[in-house]
């Protein structure tokens, strides 16, 4: 047998057996290449993030413009940071929807930037939902659960239509009116008949919010941001801003920085107290005729209407003395319900909130990298 393999090699002649040779050895080649075992498949990589954090911005929310102004603010810091925002004053379902979202990412530590003018506003309501406080009831028993705020705006107001004469409607708007678009002042000497100024949804629907109340379901550990935007120094600067944007003859100017407010009487004390602080920055940057804080504490009619009579006084008494009324929000955006508190009056407005402007997003960017740095806190056995 190898003599005849030999035999007929040695017929072809040089040039045929060399490439009878290559042949062969490419053949073996193939063969030896298709015996081999397959190479193993690459796995996705389930690895978490570096150090496994992430950001919910809580954010009060509103008509689609508000909640825009929110997402324009904290958009640069996307770029650094795994963040949601959770609209609603502390409503569960929010929270619930921006947490999974990072779990899914891979966060395991989550720190809440309260983006609300009172570092008080909201947060043991905040803790609850996050397991951090009991109170929350489980998420399987959500719909027979009625939200803190809910519940004490409601006795609040049942407080105030029992010490209303009878028959008489309460104080104030009975909803949370005042969120709307505003359209704003843009001419010097304007009155508070703003065009575009819509109605709020009403504090029953929370501006499209569930208000929902129940623990969530989460894996992560949290850190809580416990200051608000009239702690923030920064914040001077934004009125500062807008006043001096406005302002065409300071000695004949009175200011008046208006914001929401709370119910309980101390606590708004509180409010006054650091608004006054942060109005010295206007006072400042130009010699004011007058410079005044309040608040409307828009949610409680018998108060609201005390207060309403001592904003419009001051309005009032800039024109009786020849000058200007400059109102500034101290809101998070726009104008609130303010257009209609000063109906029929002379004053000047923009209508702008503390956003948009730069000063926000820094204190933004601030209070994330305080939670950074921990501790972040578990949520405790249900």
């Amino acid at each position: 047998m190898l003599h005849r393999w030999w035999t007929f090699l040695c017929s072809l002649g040089l040039e045929r057996l060399a490439l009878v040779t290559s042949l062969m050895a490419a053949a073996l080649v193939v063969t030896g290449c298709a015996a081999s075992p397959p190479a193993p498949k690459s796995e996705p990589s389930t690895a978490e993030p570096a150090g496994g954090f992430g950001v919910v911005v809580m954010a009060h929310g509103g008509e689609p413009a508000w909640n825009a102004a929110v997402l324009e603010t904290v958009a640069p810091l996307r770029q650094r940071f795994e963040l949601e925002v959770a609209f609603g004053m502390a409503d569960a379902a929010s929270l619930q929807e921006a947490v999974q979202k990072l779990e899914a990412r891979g966060v395991r530590k989550i720190g809440v930037v309260r983006l609300f003018v009172s570092g008080e506003s909201f947060l043991a309501e905040t803790e609850q939902i996050l397991g951090l406080r009991p109170g929350a009831p489980g998420r399987e028993h959500a719909a027979h659960a009625v939200h803190p705020i809910m519940a004490e705006h409601a006795a609040q107001l049942a407080a105030s239509s029992k010490e209303a004469a009878p028959g008489a409607p309460p104080a104030g708007d009975a909803d949370h009116a005042g969120h709307g678009a505003h359209g704003g002042h843009g001419a010097h000497g304007g009155h508070g008949a703003h065009g575009g100024h819509g109605a709020h949804g009403g504090h029953g629907a929370h501006g499209g919010h569930s208000m929902a109340f129940f623990r969530l379901e989460t894996r992560s550990s949290f850190a809580l941001s416990e200051q608000g935007l009239a702690d923030a120094e920064g914040m001077g600067i934004v009125l500062a801003d807008r006043v001096g944007a406005l302002s065409k003859a300071p000695e004949r100017e009175d200011v008046l920085i208006l914001a929401h407010g709370p119910g309980d009487d101390a606590e708004n004390e509180r409010w006054l107290a650091k608004l006054q602080q942060r109005a010295a920055a206007v006072g400042a940057r130009a010699p004011f005729r007058r410079l005044q804080v309040e608040t409307l504490r828009e949610d409680w009619p018998d108060k609201r209407a005390a207060a309403e009579q001592r904003i419009r006084a001051f309005i009032e008494s800039a024109s009786a003395e020849g000058g200007t009324a400059i109102v500034i929000p101290f809101r998070v955006q726009g104008f609130g319900p303010y257009a209609e508190v000063l109906r029929g009056l002379s004053y000047v407005s923009d209508g702008k909130g503390l956003i948009p402007h730069e000063q926000v997003g820094r204190w933004i960017e601030a209070q994330i990298q305080g939670l950074q740095a921990g501790p972040f806190r578990a949520p405790s056995a249900p």
